[in-house]
């Protein structure tokens, strides 16, 4: 078989419909626009959500609130979380994720100060709360952050 050969199965090609073409077709007259006004009209095309003048119901619904796209989302892991380390041993991104207690290495992580850390460990993340800090120091471990700049922030 040929490129040339090749057609459509019976009955699966319709003519298009001849709108305006005399009152016998049954799509004469009005060509199925109607009568007046603006959608009759030839080269009528509406704006997305115009309401033929009404208010439309996209600024008669109201608005509120604000959404920062800048907003930093940190993946929070709690101190006591930590135990699951060996003692000595340092902690980062990478290691986080391969024990499952961060689901990304491209989002930024925060030690939250929940809890007990028995072990003395070597942390190196973007952030850590003041309570965080004091913890991990006190059994003897350290938090440093690889970014320029230390974050010591709240507790969210």
């Amino acid at each position: 078989m040929k490129l040339n050969q090749l057609h459509p199965p019976k009955g699966a090609l319709k003519d298009n419909k001849r709108k305006g073409q005399g009152p016998g077709s049954g799509n004469g007259k009005t060509a199925g626009r109607g009568e007046k006004g603006q959608k009759s009209r030839s080269g009528y095309s509406a704006k997305w959500g115009f309401e033929g003048g009404q208010m439309p119901l996209i600024r008669r619904i109201p608005k509120k609130g604000f959404k920062n796209f800048n907003k930093k989302i940190y993946q929070i892991v709690n101190v006591e979380d930590l135990n699951i380390f060996d003692d000595g041993s340092e902690i980062e991104k990478k290691n986080l994720k391969e024990k499952g207690l961060i689901s990304s290495l491209d989002k930024p992580v925060k030690i939250l100060g929940n809890g007990e850390l028995k072990k003395r460990v070597f942390i190196k993340v973007d952030g850590c709360s003041k309570k965080a800090k004091e913890i991990v120091e006190k059994s003897g471990g350290k938090i440093d952050f690889p970014s320029k700049k230390e974050y010591v922030g709240g507790e969210g």
